[in-house]
């Protein structure tokens, strides 16, 4: 019993150790509470240039999507089927309304074009290699690589219609 309890103790030390020493890193990454006050001008010129830098909405990404029309009012049966996507496939490493392993989903399409996201979802190791705001995203979120999760084109634009209706 007394061996148990010892290993336990160590188990359990080696966890809470683990999870500290990140606080440096924390406050490096991107954050998207920070971006909305700077664009209300709440912060300095400088963290506005930051940013900047983080939004790119003409960059259509790498992979098949080339050109996206989405209409104005939201499909709820194509966003329900992507939220269930969502839960079964990007929730190990994605939150809708904050960081994680990876981005938060709530935004996306204020930072990125439909079909960046997309192409991120569909070709995630092509778009790391080649796509600067991806390979940014790999540096930004620890080196941690965006599985491919075999996702088809028509799930992607189910996943996309579901990140409309986060708010």
């Amino acid at each position: 019993m007394k061996t148990i309890s010892k290993y336990l103790f160590l188990l359990i030390s080696l966890s809470l150790i683990s999870c500290g020493g990140n606080e440096e890193k924390a406050k490096k990454q991107f954050s998207y509470e920070n971006e909305k006050m700077e664009h209300t001008g709440s912060n300095s010129n400088s963290k506005q240039d930051k940013s900047k830098k983080n939004l790119d909405l003409n960059n259509k990404g790498i992979g098949p999507v080339k050109a996206l029309s989405i209409p104005v009012d939201i499909n709820k049966t194509l966003a329900k089927a992507g939220k269930t996507i969502f839960k079964l496939k990007c929730a190990s490493c994605h939150r809708t309304h904050k960081k994680f392993t990876g981005p938060p989903m709530h935004g996306i399409l204020d930072r990125r074009s439909p079909e960046w996201v997309m192409n991120m979802i569909i070709n995630p190791l092509e778009m790391i290699k080649k796509d600067p705001l991806a390979k940014a995203a790999f540096l930004e979120y620890n080196s941690v690589i965006m599985q491919d999760q075999q996702i088809s084109e028509d799930d992607a634009r189910a996943l996309l219609e579901y990140f409309r209706t986060l708010k």
